[in-house]
């Protein structure tokens, strides 16, 4: 928790550690996922099972004070990722940002006038991904099939997704499953969540990542430059990223991938990832 609250002024320091104190029945710390904080309004803890408000407006300059420690007194160094609307910090948290986008040639180059900023609590959950495994792993060839994840947004699939790479790579002794070499592009940093190239979250020994690329470019890359067995990335759903499995599955590789959705319904309403299973590429579903 420290290494969220560092990025605090002094007072909103001492009012989050106040909540934190004086609420012991809820284990702030334990189930905390998010701290919203936002120009002139009270900030939110979003816990677990309840949300807890704090009565302490939030001034612009506080919120440009935090924004400089995220990004280490050195903004422009960040504008990528700004424009991209989250920064990755140390621990593997990733800070949401909203406000006035700057558009250039149709891009958004930046973000001014922040107004928002939304502290996401990285935490991972060994064994999250057990149920899942049980169903996906093919014993008799030593691989996995070809999975699709899928749930609505905040249900946990990234959590899964990362605990069944960081077991895939690694091998899992009880069943004799030999660890293969796994690719995972993380295009919004939230699957290894890099900080400074260097993975925060346990993602198994023979995974290599590549961050802040599309993930039709990104799987490309990783087939062509580092030769990985099983291919993972979160929140399929473009045109370009259903190529770019196709060719990971022409060349041999297997894929473990996510979306957003509740039910077949949902996935059907995508025909780009309805291709995908009429053709066979995706072999497994699992709808949280």
């Amino acid at each position: 928790m420290d290494k969220i609250l560092r990025y605090f002024p002094i007072e909103i320091y001492k009012v989050l550690k106040n909540a934190i104190i004086q609420n012991p029945y809820a284990k702030i710390e334990e189930n905390l996922q998010e701290i919203r904080i936002r120009i002139n309004r009270p900030i939110l803890l979003k816990l677990k099972n309840i949300d807890i408000l704090i009565e302490y407006i939030v001034t612009e300059k506080e919120i440009m004070q935090i924004v400089e420690r995220i990004c280490e007194n050195s903004i422009y160094a960040y504008k990528n990722q700004i424009s991209e609307g989250f920064i990755t910090v140390n621990g593997g948290h990733r800070i949401g940002i909203t406000g006035t986008a700057v558009i250039e040639q149709g891009k958004i180059i930046n973000i001014k006038y922040i107004s928002s900023l939304n502290f996401r609590i990285a935490r991972e959950i060994k064994g999250a991904s057990n149920k899942l495994l049980k169903e996906i792993i093919n014993q008799e060839e030593n691989n996995i099939y070809n999975t699709l994840i899928v749930s609505p947004p905040g249900k946990g699939k990234t959590t899964i997704l990362r605990d069944a790479i960081r077991q895939i790579s690694n091998g899992i002794k009880e069943i004799n499953f030999k660890g293969k070499t796994c690719g995972v592009v993380d295009e919004r940093g939230e699957i290894a969540a890099c900080f400074r190239g260097i993975p925060q979250n346990d993602i198994g020994i023979r995974t290599d990542v590549i961050e802040n690329v599309s993930k039709s470019q990104g799987i490309r890359m990783l087939i062509r430059s580092m030769s990985p067995q099983v291919i993972a990335c979160d929140e399929i759903g473009s045109k370009e990223d259903v190529e770019a499995i196709k060719y990971a599955f022409t060349s041999g590789v297997k894929g473990i991938f996510t979306m957003h959705g509740g039910n077949l319904q949902d996935i059907k309403r995508n025909p780009d990832i309805e291709d995908l299973i009429k053709l066979g590429i995706i072999e497994k579903i699992f709808i949280i």
